[in-house]
């Protein structure tokens, strides 16, 4: 299996966990130990999927591509240890030391997260639009539904949950293109060797 194809079934992967993660704090899925276990896992798996994207898009988008990449990488690992902590940490410790955390170091290397993965994810939405590599729609739908995304702790919960949602459809989209770059590499390979394509 190509690295296209792995990272964009991380990127499908990806779109059905912040769908499941909305539906869950929205009260539409049960809260188990299952839906709380794969929860920060759509951070993880967004972060492969812009790996290949960015491996597609970097011949054409150029140094503000890389920033954007770094930025977002940093930003989606950054949000995975958040959602890690959040459901595997914080609910074993009191709400008064959650509190304290908050307040202090813990709270302010949340928002300085925050503010890379925004920064990140805009960046690399024009890049990924300027390279003509991707769908546009597909990489505005990510970016607006990330700005609220990464914002969680600033915007209301269903403004930030219906962000997950837009940006859900628009990692889905540019997965299916992810997917389509290695169908493409298989029919000119193909055209090149006279060998049948194979999936």
């Amino acid at each position: 299996m190509s690295v296209h194809r792995v990272t964009a079934a991380a990127g499908f992967v990806c779109a059905v966990l912040l769908v499941v993660n909305s539906a869950r704090r929205a009260g539409l899925l049960p809260e188990t130990a299952f839906t709380h276990a794969i929860a920060p896992f759509g951070a993880l798996t967004g972060l492969l999927a812009i790996t290949g994207i960015y491996l597609v898009i970097r011949d054409t988008a150029g140094s503000l591509g890389l920033i954007g990449y770094v930025l977002n990488s940093a930003g989606l690992a950054g949000a995975f240890a958040i959602e890690y902590i959040l459901h595997f940490v914080f609910p074993y410790l009191g709400g008064g030391t959650v509190s304290e955390l908050l307040a202090g170091g813990t709270g302010r290397a949340f928002l300085v997260t925050s503010a890379v993965l925004l920064a990140g994810v805009l960046t690399f939405g024009v890049a990924a639009i300027r390279s003509g590599a991707m769908p546009v729609v597909g990489v505005v739908l990510y970016a607006v539904g990330m700005v609220p995304g990464s914002l969680r702790s600033v915007v209301p919960v269903p403004v930030y949950l219906a962000g997950l949602v837009v940006a859900a459809i628009g990692v889905a989209w540019m997965a299916a293109r992810l997917w389509g770059v290695e169908e493409e590499f298989i029919a000119r390979r193909s055209r090149t060797t006279g060998a049948r394509p194979t999936a």
